[in-house]
């Protein structure tokens, strides 16, 4: 679909009544859905990360970078069931939330929090996960011990992404998915901001 033609279906649905008015008080301030105007947590900040998912799947809303990647690549704004709860998939809440800790060789770990890998053997990084096949907490290392990641070097980024084939990488119990994420967690790498592989 042509930009021109894109343009002009925004601008129809703006006069009518088929978007909210959150989600119209953003793209007339030209304001992604991550700066979202609602409460984390709340109903309507969920809601607006859906519509915005919906429009960008029927063509009609054009993603800013800053957005992208929760549009893209989280499921941000839709639930699912974990252990009989219903819970915000891809939406962080506090640690000690229990829904977030699981068991791992028989000690409490935390799900989806990188941390750097005291072990001997494996990658300088690691994370357990759910495997949502098995249900089991499988725990993965990533990152070479002896390679510096070069995380501020857009080229070595750039080259990174395009060999791991970061952009099409969404399984969360692989290595490479964590690797192609690494930037986002500037803890580990003690980065001063966070990066994007691609």
């Amino acid at each position: 679909m042509k930009n021109s033609l894109k343009d002009l279906i925004l601008k129809e649905v703006l006069s009518s009544n088929l978007i909210s008015e959150g989600l119209r008080y953003h793209i007339e301030r030209n304001v992604g859905v991550d700066m979202n105007l609602f409460r984390p947590g709340s109903e309507a900040f969920f809601s607006l990360f859906r519509e915005a998912r919906e429009l960008h799947r029927v063509g009609v809303y054009n993603l800013k970078e800053s957005e992208s990647y929760y549009i893209k690549e989280t499921e941000i704004g839709n639930f699912g069931d974990f252990n009989g709860y219903l819970v915000p998939l891809d939406f962080p809440m506090d640690v000690e939330d229990n829904l977030f800790e699981a068991e791992y060789k028989g000690r409490k770990v935390k799900l989806n929090k990188p941390s750097r890998n005291s072990g001997k053997s494996g990658g300088q990084f690691k994370v357990y996960v759910k495997n949502p096949k098995t249900g089991k907490v499988k725990k993965i290392t990533f990152g070479s011990r002896e390679m510096k990641s070069r995380l501020g070097n857009p080229k070595a980024r750039k080259s990174f992404a395009a060999r791991h084939r970061c952009e099409t990488t969404k399984d969360k119990t692989s290595a490479r998915y964590w690797s192609c994420r690494l930037g986002r967690y500037p803890h580990l790498t003690g980065a001063k901001k966070k990066y994007r592989w691609w």
